[in-house]
């Protein structure tokens, strides 16, 4: 037996005969380089994308004081200014959709933070309130598009990886929001004082974010139907090519979301969060430094906020998933809100911390919301409809809050009355937020 085992050099020779004759054949090895090249390229972009969808909202919440100094501006005026993200995001966000069908998704999205460069750059040199806001309104119409298609963007690239590219992208957003918060005082002081420097600087962050689109910008969204039969996109798992081989069911009806009560509480849900969301980014510094805290810890006391979205982003959503009812978590959303504004109209400065963390707790009914509409529909076609109702409702609902803060805060010379009305918005917020938790869906409501 023994005289037949081939030898210790033969086995060696064939081995490395047979590895030549299969690694330039593997498909693995040739497409390796490429692909992993754009993916890394891909996730740079998204993680930079998504930096840069709040600093133009948040610095400027930092320095309003200043802007306001330097171009004369009353808290009228400053309110209209602090109401422009919702309005923006609801009139430039609907265009998004179209056009990526277009231009393609890489080439807007590029496009988008060129606009927030821009615009950054542009508004503290522009000489007087009209020119602040117009570039104030491009750098928001940048973000407003690319928010809408940052989902997007993983879902086609990455559909095995949905969870884990959202979480690394509302890390930094959350991360991005909290930084410009914290960091523009001091920047600022670093420039040797001048406002319009320090928020200027953050036009920097937007032009890093172009690079990493630019070998996007030729690709176009192609149609499922434009693939070969049994062809995968990239990307895409295996086994999704045969199925979109196959002749594909009828178009479901569009649901009549206006008829679902559901739908109606989780827009105006979504629209009262986000009128705090936008009173808070834009006038909670000026609230600390009003009671006389300084600016730089004013601006870091916003930064707390924001970043507690980052754990609790990741937290509600699936204890949310596990709960019947929905109703609880919003109550001590609810219930924290109420008890940080309460602190904030008794003792601002000497509980700052504290209250904080509590309005960090409240903040994060955005995610929530995000949540429920997933839970609330039962196909993937309304969920689609449900978010686009929900949001562009909300948006619209949440454009007058941050103005009527600023004319409160003109007439009455104080904060009383504007933390009396963002803490009056959490009662309705919390009851039609319990009502969007119910365990129903738009599709049975829309049905009757």
């Amino acid at each position: 037996m023994m005289g037949f085992m081939p030898s210790k050099e033969t086995r060696t020779r064939e081995s490395t005969t047979v590895r030549a004759q299969i690694r330039p054949d593997t498909p693995k090895t040739r497409g390796a380089g490429p692909r992993a090249w754009t993916t890394r390229l891909l996730v740079a972009g998204i993680v930079l994308a998504a930096l840069n969808l709040r600093p133009a909202i948040t610095s400027l919440g930092a320095l309003l004081e200043e802007v306001r100094d330097g171009f004369g501006m009353s808290g009228s005026v400053a309110g209209l200014l602090t109401s422009v993200p919702p309005l923006c995001f609801a009139v430039f966000g609907v265009t998004a959709p179209r056009l990526a069908r277009r231009f393609g998704t890489g080439a807007v999205v590029c496009a988008g933070m060129a606009a927030i460069a821009t615009g950054l750059l542009v508004r503290p040199f522009t000489g007087g309130t009209a020119g602040f806001l117009a570039a104030t309104a491009l750098a928001l119409m940048g973000i407003a598009v690319s928010n809408v298609l940052m989902p997007v963007v993983v879902k086609r690239h990455f559909p095995d990886r949905v969870g884990a590219m959202t979480g690394l992208y509302s890390m930094a957003l959350a991360l991005g929001t909290a930084a410009a918060a914290a960091v523009t005082v001091p920047l600022t002081d670093a420039v040797g004082g001048d406002w319009r420097s320090g928020l200027a600087l953050w036009a920097a962050l937007a032009v890093a974010a172009v690079l990493p689109w630019l070998p996007f910008v030729r690709e176009r969204d192609a149609a499922p139907a434009e693939r070969a039969p049994g062809e995968r996109a990239r990307g895409e798992a295996p086994g999704r090519a045969e199925a979109s081989a196959a002749p594909a069911p009828a178009a479901a009806p569009a649901l009549r979301i206006t008829r679902s009560r559901t739908a109606w509480a989780l827009a105006v849900f979504f629209g009262l969060q986000a009128t705090v969301a936008y009173i808070t980014m834009g006038w909670m510094p000026q609230i600390f430094r009003d009671a006389g805290v300084p600016a730089d810890t004013a601006g870091l006391l916003l930064a707390v906020i924001m970043v507690m979205g980052v754990p609790l982003a990741f937290v509600i959503p699936r204890l949310a998933a596990r709960l019947p009812h929905q109703g609880p978590i919003v109550l001590v959303v609810g219930a924290s809100g109420l008890a940080g504004y309460a602190g904030l109209y008794f003792a601002p400065a000497a509980g700052a911390w504290a209250w904080v963390l509590l309005l960090g707790i409240a903040n994060c009914a955005f995610p929530l919301a995000l949540t429920l509409v997933g839970m609330r529909a039962g196909t993937g076609a309304g969920v689609a409809q449900l978010s686009a109702f929900a949001q562009s409702a909300g948006y619209l609902i949440s454009i007058p809050g941050p103005l009527l803060v600023g004319v409160l805060y003109q007439h009455s010379g104080g904060w009383g009355l504007p933390i009396a009305l963002m803490a009056g918005l959490m009662v309705p917020q919390t009851i039609v937020g319990v009502l969007a938790g119910r365990a129903r869906t738009v599709e049975e409501e829309a049905a009757h």
